[in-house]
């Protein structure tokens, strides 16, 4: 996907341009001297760092900074590759079934516990296969030690996307074996043992801090010091970096629109992809939900074109299923349903369904709090009565999973958001029958689906790939579970100065930021 520049005479090629909003028209930015410190944004606290147990997001950002990793996001030409980091003097793919690497000298774990290890590679890469994040290894056999520092990753079946959907992205983490065994095998705000640049401390509710690990031999970022701020609202965090207190924060929609009219002075805007998919859940197994006639009619009722111009000021492209932009297996349309709201009242009238009411869980941020009321007032136009009820972040990526209460049991409707990698596979993980209670929140089981879902990881060529998942979302939507919404950008508004590293899903790598 394209990273793109936004300066004050451009503005997203692949983004439509829409209308200013008008607050703060042109306003300068107050310009800082670049010290050692970046002053940055997360949108709540980091509740667990292990790879296999994330909700992700900035728990990512956090591990990216203080643990290895085999292979970094590389953009070239405007499309994302990747690249071995500096954790390694070789990576590189012997044949479709073989990885081999060779981890770089001198790379020392904290606490005592030694040299990073091939030993350590194979520890971290064979439990993910056991965790909740098992998809992205789904196509792993084994790990093959060699030496001390070296070791071929085996693949059960040829799957040429691993080192992309993987190696890159937060479940690529290498974790020290010898420190999570001696934390009970699972950890969660404090990393067992740490090797990399930053190390890194958070004070709940208030910040997280990453400072010089003394310990790295490696290249220093340019950074000495990363501040992160919790900041839950992004009006808030635009607001702070409108007043010169932070140096980089991620933008919603309408001040998308706005800085394309009128980019503040001595800002840029950074795009790190569209590799976003937004749609409306629903719960199968809630008795007010277990009629698919019923969710087939708020199908049919939610207007999604209005939530993208009302919540989303148009800056976003509509979405018709789980794989964004650019990637193999997008769909062009929807199969099953069209916005029809006499059809969403004959299907409940056909599901013998009066008045219905239903609550509606979403993050509490601007762009999701609009379109909940739009689907409010859709729904209502059918005879459904919505409670919204907004969430902070923490509450709400545990809604859905079974092993983090009984709230699963009353989940109904919600709006929800999935980053992914740039390849259709990762996003469809999700959706199998083993992820029922873990991210299938939807909670629908198909065979087809999981068959087709094994099938797409063997499968080399792209037309009979695009077919794979093309059909996949085809079953998706015909349980009338999903409403799909948009694929919105990660947008970060930053200083001049500033040269973003971010990866297609929109997690920032500190360690890899420069100075303009």
């Amino acid at each position: 996907m394209r990273r793109l520049n936004i300066t004050r005479r451009h503005f997203l090629a692949s983004t439509a341009a829409v209308g200013a909003i008008g607050l703060f028209p042109g306003m300068p930015l107050p310009v800082r001297a670049q010290g050692g410190t970046l002053r940055l944004r997360f949108d709540g606290d980091n509740n667990i760092l292990d790879p296999g147990y994330m909700s992700g997001g900035t728990e990512i950002e956090t591990q990216k900074q203080c643990l290895p990793f085999l292979a970094d996001y590389e953009e070239v030409d405007g499309t994302f590759s990747w690249r071995p980091t500096y954790f390694v003097t070789r990576l590189e793919q012997r044949d479709p079934t073989h990885i081999d690497f060779e981890l770089a000298p001198d790379l020392t774990w904290s606490g005592d516990y030694g040299p990073v290890k091939a030993s350590d590679v194979k520890f971290s890469y064979e439990r993910m296969k056991e965790t909740d994040w098992s998809g992205y290894f789904e196509a792993l056999d084994h790990v093959e030690v060699t030496g001390d520092r070296t070791g071929t990753i085996v693949l059960g079946k040829p799957f040429a996307p691993f080192i992309m959907t993987t190696l890159c992205h937060g479940p690529g983490a290498v974790l020290c074996e010898q420190a999570v065994k001696d934390a009970g095998g699972q950890f969660t705000t404090e990393f067992p043992a740490t090797c990399g640049p930053y190390v890194y401390e958070q004070t709940p509710g208030q910040r997280a801090v990453f400072t010089p690990d003394p310990n790295w031999m490696g290249p220093r970022p340019v950074f000495e010091r990363v501040e992160c701020n919790i900041i839950s609202e992004v009006k808030a965090a635009e607001l702070a970096f409108e007043a010169g207190e932070l140096d980089c924060t991620e933008i919603g929609a309408d001040t998308l629109a706005r800085y394309s009219e009128n980019m503040p002075e001595n800002a840029d805007v950074t795009v790190a992809g569209e590799l976003q998919y937004m749609w409306l859940g629903m719960n199968t197994e809630h008795p007010k939900l277990q009629n698919k006639l019923v969710r087939q009619a708020i199908q049919h009722a939610v207007d999604v074109d209005s939530i993208l111009q009302g919540a989303y000021s148009g800056t976003t492209a509509r979405s018709n299923g789980i794989i964004c932009p650019g990637l193999i297996g997008q769909r062009q349309e929807t199969t099953y349903y069209r916005y029809d709201p006499a059809k969403a009242r004959e299907l409940m009238a056909e599901a013998g369904v009066g008045n219905l009411e239903l609550s509606l869980r979403t993050l509490n941020n601007q762009e999701r709090m609009l379109a909940a009321q739009i689907i409010q007032a859709n729904l209502a136009a059918i005879g459904i009565t919505i409670t919204v009820m907004p969430l902070d972040s923490g509450p709400y990526w545990e809604m859905g999973q079974e092993s983090k209460g009984d709230t699963w049991k009353d989940l109904q409707l919600w709006l929800m958001r999935f980053g992914t990698t740039p390849d259709p596979y990762e996003a469809t993980q999700w959706f199998v029958s083993d992820q029922v209670g873990v991210w299938n929140w939807e909670r629908w089981t198909d065979p087809e689906y999981d068959e087709l879902y094994r099938q797409g990881i063997e499968e080399t060529d792209p037309d009979k790939r695009h077919e794979i998942y093309v059909r996949m979302q085809e079953i998706m939507e015909a349980t009338g579970a999903y409403v799909w919404i948009n694929h919105e950008p990660e947008t970060f508004a930053h200083r001049s100065s500033i040269v973003v590293n971010a990866a297609p899903s929109g997690e920032l790598n500190y360690r890899r930021f420069e100075q303009a």
